[in-house]
């Protein structure tokens, strides 16, 4: 297990801690900011660049660690190995898991030789995605499964799964990262249809709906993939990760004068600097709950009809 090249400020600093270079603007990059500020860390925002300019950038600056927000595997791929070249460290997993990943057989071939089964070429059952936190002494823990209803809508835990299948495709998803070296955040897709199941795809890092982690587990898996670079263990074991109730989170762009009065169960998520993407996240003991609550911050950042478009696919009133 090498050192981490960053660590997290402590109590007992007197100097300001080395910042983390954020490849993110606005939406995408709000959460990590924040995360940032949480754990004590000094966050640079870099807009996207080629990637030596970016970590010449952060170099300059004196920051110690890359964040690349959410971005795809490729473009995690050149800043990953533009950090290696230059001694900084990457939020996110080393470039040969990222690189298979990015090619998609390679991630395949590695979870089939890890015993989980793969998604045939046709299969055309819905998407269920996994996340995974892993830290440098190779503990594993699975998040909630979630699945997306519709390109503006996310929820968790899938509904349509029951408790068992959830918790075997956590175990699958662990099952192919064993022994991979993992540190940090992935995502596993899985695909679903009736009795049978197959990974289709992973994906490195964050994809937006960190959100319903936070709701439904306490736990913000961005803040731990910052503390997991750093070095630091998992803190919560696979029992404490299990789904408290049921959330939704929407991506949607409302106005900028929209309202919003927030209320039990609803947060929403929106850049101070920019109007734009805002994601707002609604959760409850029950699906019904939760639907409710959503229904109701909808209706006020975007009025009747748009609200109603937008709870698509989800339980009548």
């Amino acid at each position: 297990m090498s050192p981490s090249p960053f660590r997290l400020p402590t109590p007992e600093d007197t100097e300001s801690a080395p910042g983390v270079v954020l490849v993110a603007t606005g939406q995408a990059g709000l959460r990590v900011r924040q995360a940032c500020e949480e754990l004590g860390l000094a966050c640079l925002v870099a807009p996207p660049a080629p990637a030596e300019a970016v970590v010449e950038h952060a170099l300059a600056a004196g920051c110690r660690a890359l964040h690349p927000g959410e971005s795809d595997a490729g473009s995690q791929l050149e800043l990953a190995h533009a950090c290696g070249r230059a001694g900084l460290a990457f939020v996110g997993p080393r470039p040969a898991l990222i690189e298979a990943m990015h090619d998609g057989e390679a991630i395949r071939l590695l979870m089939r030789e890890a015993g989980v089964p793969l998604a045939e070429g046709d299969a055309t059952g819905p998407r269920v995605r996994v996340p995974v936190l892993a830290d440098r002494l190779g503990c594993l823990r699975f998040l909630p499964a979630r699945d997306r209803v519709h390109p503006g809508l996310v929820r968790a835990p899938v509904a349509w799964l029951t408790p068992e299948q959830r918790a075997y495709l956590g175990q699958l998803a662990l099952q192919g990262l064993a022994g991979l070296g993992l540190v940090g955040l992935v995502s596993l897709d899985f695909r679903v249809s009736g009795n049978r199941l197959g990974f289709a795809a992973m994906g490195p890092g964050l994809d937006g709906s960190e959100a319903l982690d936070e709701a439904l587990t306490g736990v913000d898996p961005v803040v731990e993939q910052l503390r997991l670079a750093a070095g630091e263990r998992l803190r919560d074991r696979q029992a404490a990760l299990a789904p408290r109730g049921h959330a939704l989170q929407w991506r949607l762009f409302p106005e900028a004068g929209a309202g919003f009065s927030g209320g039990p169960g609803l947060r929403l998520d929106r850049p101070l600097e920019a109007p734009g993407e805002a994601r707002l996240l609604a959760w409850g003991r029950r699906p019904e709950e939760a639907i409710r609550r959503g229904r109701r911050g909808l209706r006020e950042l975007l009025g009747e009809a748009p609200a109603e478009a937008m709870l698509t696919g989800l339980a009548p009133r």
